[in-house]
């Protein structure tokens, strides 16, 4: 699924989405962007990624839609202020980071992405899930 004409509509429209978000956020953090978004560190933004976890919990019990969108959101922006740290250090990328969490779900799904046969048993995914995460 890396051929960008095997994406769906809604996929497409994603992947434009957060390469906006990513090129917005670099902007930020650019010289003669934002002085405070330049000099946050993985440590000094620890604190505004758990408040946003944690409001992101309260807007799915409140069962708003529009609140939890919004509060995605915001832990979308920590995740993209993160990997454009590391990015300027070397470390990893955006693009890294979703490519490593989709080989995760490919790899972790063999009963759609492999040899195993398909089940409607959701325990028996869950098994096979920690047995997978157990092996790595």
């Amino acid at each position: 699924m890396s051929s960008q004409s095997s994406l769906s509509d809604q996929a497409k429209a994603a992947g434009e989405a957060f390469a906006e978000l990513t090129a917005t956020v670099e902007l930020l953090r650019n010289p003669g962007g934002c002085p405070w978004d330049a000099e946050q560190t993985h440590v000094s933004l620890r604190p505004n990624l758990l408040e946003e976890t944690y409001e992101t919990l309260e807007a799915i019990d409140s069962g708003d839609p529009k609140s939890l969108e919004e509060e995605l959101g915001d832990i979308i922006t920590q995740i993209v202020f993160h990997a454009d740290m590391a990015r300027r250090e070397d470390n990893f990328d955006a693009a890294s980071i979703c490519n490593a969490v989709r080989q995760k779900l490919i790899s972790r799904h063999p009963h759609v992405f492999g040899d195993e046969e398909s089940t409607t048993d959701t325990e028996k995914v869950v098994d096979n899930w920690e047995a997978l995460k157990r092996a790595e």
